[in-house]
């Protein structure tokens, strides 16, 4: 594969320069979506760059900023970037424990936030952490440590463009780890480079495609795979108010590619088929028959065959009357959904691609920057996470496998991290003297390359009986029950798996009330349980049934970022709701005895 750039500093200059007047950031208003070109924004970079500068960042350093995604965030990138620095994002929803520790173990100099109440929240970092010495906010009133104000300073005086080498750092991007403080993981030009570079090959994004960004910035996939690799296209994006305003937010900025992790595709199933249901009757079997018909239409095409002349005939017919309405509640352009961050479940990837929107699924992680492989629209198998992109090799261990064929995932290539900050033993723990990284993945390589996750090695539970189970498959599958918002299996040296669920409180309450239980007590109503048993039996057939489990603990509580059961990314700590659930989990097996 031939490379057209080494570093972000040439993605830079080639697409600020190539696609000037087109357009790059969409930002919600009063008066709907106001966009910023890619020359307006070069225009900004320069000035921030100069006003960095002014505040001693140079080669090297390190600019941490605590926003959610909108333009400045990306004006201090590419600043940070073409200054020879590094970029340290973090999460607005992020604990302020974790701020502090980040801020101090990357040594910031600068740190940038959204606003003034962060900013206030924050000052007295500047005391305690030597390194940090300027705090600046994007929203506010023009004073002396405004984003604003500082423009005019680059302004006045303007810093050169730094001509940087692409094994230089130019992101540290703390993973938000499950268990004990944030790991700083170095990504290097190349690093993030090399996988630009390999999805540009497949020459599935130009510049006429849009995003609705709402996948974090801070997040690896989105800082590569969305910014960074649309950036470098010449595409744009329409930033989303919130999490709440995507429906609305799809309307208006009508993508044509949406990046996303897997919840969000799950919620977009989950919808569509509640409304159908509702609805009942004729569009109730006309919808079955419609996506009966487009499996059968994509099982023959991925055989390499031809769908008869009826298949293809009634996918015409359904594709105006049903796929093309469903599709107008997405803007009505969407041709591509990516997914990543977590496994993607086959059933919502088929729901996605019978609507004529391409799905593809990819894998990686923070350590890879992030993308290790992918699927693509003519090299696909819907549940597989694809094959390993151009320059990456993958290979797995089976040396310590439970299951034959299955073991972790290695990899090599010009992707993989250059270390962990101020971490050299954990380094040398998931990488080798070849630089192979060990991504603490199961999986398997099938006949034609293609590579199938199942879970995590950590998330791995032995029972009683010696067995073990790998949760995050049938967790997956089972999140797609109606009823359920949150769910955990657990084991761990138990005779049985129990499934510990969040419930979905509308959901069950709907349901309560139809069959006239109490809402009150519903929790604990044996219908109730039975409900979610009978449920556990319709998704997971397809399962071990060692691994299936035997019984649920129900709950109604938060499980957020807020609290501590999840990570900024949403993935669930484990231990932490083993703790907090752990006398009800013992009563229960005790019970069950």
């Amino acid at each position: 594969m031939s490379q057209r750039f080494k570093t972000l500093v040439d993605v830079y200059q080639n697409s600020t320069r190539q696609f000037a007047d087109r357009q790059l950031f969409g930002t919600k208003g009063e008066g709907g979506y106001a966009w910023t070109s890619y020359g307006q924004f070069a225009q900004q970079v320069e000035h921030f760059r100069g006003a960095l500068a002014t505040l001693g960042v140079g080669r090297g350093d390190t600019v941490a900023v605590i926003c959610d995604n909108r333009v400045e965030w990306a004006v201090g990138a590419f600043a940070t970037y073409t200054l020879g620095a590094r970029y340290c994002p973090m999460y607005e929803a992020q604990s302020p424990k974790d701020w502090e520790f980040i801020i101090a173990d990357s040594g910031a100099r600068v740190l940038l936030v959204a606003n003034e109440t962060i900013e206030r929240q924050v000052r007295p970092l500047s005391e305690r952490i030597e390194a940090l010495e300027h705090v600046v906010y994007f929203d506010g009133p023009r004073g002396p440590n405004s984003f604003m104000r500082l423009l005019g300073v680059g302004m006045e005086q303007p810093h050169p463009l730094v001509e940087v080498d692409e094994d230089e750092i130019c992101a540290l991007i703390y993973t938000s780890g499950t268990t004990g403080d944030p790991k700083g993981v170095l990504l290097s030009h190349r690093n993030i480079v090399s996988n630009i570079e390999a999805v540009q090959s497949f020459e599935i994004v130009s510049p006429e495609d849009v995003s609705l960004s709402f996948l974090p910035w801070a997040h690896a996939f989105g800082h590569t795979i969305e910014l960074n690799l649309l950036f470098s296209a010449g595409a744009a994006m329409g930033l989303a108010e919130s999490i709440k305003t995507i429906p609305d937010n799809l309307l208006e900025v009508r993508p044509t590619i949406l990046l996303a992790v897997p919840r969000i595709f799950n919620r977009i199933y989950e919808g569509v088929h509640k409304k159908v249901a509702d609805e009942g009757g004729v569009r109730q079997r006309l919808f079955s028959a419609a996506m009966n018909n487009a499996e059968r239409l994509r099982d023959k095409q991925e055989d390499g065959g031809h769908a008869g002349i009826l298949t293809r005939t009634l996918d015409n017919i359904f594709e105006n009357v049903i796929f093309s309405r469903i599709r107008e509640r997405f803007g009505g352009r969407l041709r591509l959904a990516i997914s990543g961050g977590a496994a993607l479940n086959p059933a919502v990837a088929h729901f996605i691609d019978n609507l004529n929107i391409t799905v593809l699924e990819g894998y990686g992680l923070t350590e890879t920057a992030p993308l290790i492989s992918c699927n693509l629209p003519n090299a696909r198998k819907i549940g597989s996470v694809g094959r390993p992109i151009p320059g990456v090799e993958v290979f797995i261990d089976t040396s310590k496998s439970t299951e034959e064929g299955t073991g972790e995932v290695c990899v090599r290539g010009p992707n993989v991290m250059v270390g962990y900050h101020n971490l050299a033993d954990k380094t040398r723990a998931v990488l080798d003297d070849e630089h192979t990284f060990r991504t603490g993945d199961l999986g398997h390589i099938d006949e034609d390359g293609f590579l199938w996750l199942s879970g995590r090695i950590k998330d791995e539970f032995k029972l009683e009986n010696g067995k073990y189970v790998a949760p995050s498959a049938l967790e997956e599958q089972l999140q797609l029950s109606p009823f359920i918002d949150q769910i955990m299996l657990e084991g761990q040296n138990r005779p049985f798996v129990v499934a510990l669920i969040n419930v979905a409180k509308d959901e069950l309450e709907e349901w309560a009330k139809a069959q006239g239980v109490s809402s009150e007590s519903s929790l604990d109503d044996d219908a109730v349980k039975k409900l979610y048993l009978d449920e556990i039996v319709r998704l997971s057939a397809d399962f071990k049934s060692y691994a299936r489990p035997r019984t649920v603990l129900l709950v109604d509580d938060e499980w957020t970022p807020e609290n501590g059961i999840l990570t900024p990314t949403l993935k669930l700590k484990r231990a932490v709701v083993v703790e907090r659930y752990k006398e009800r989990l013992d009563a229960l097996y005790a019970s069950s005895k």
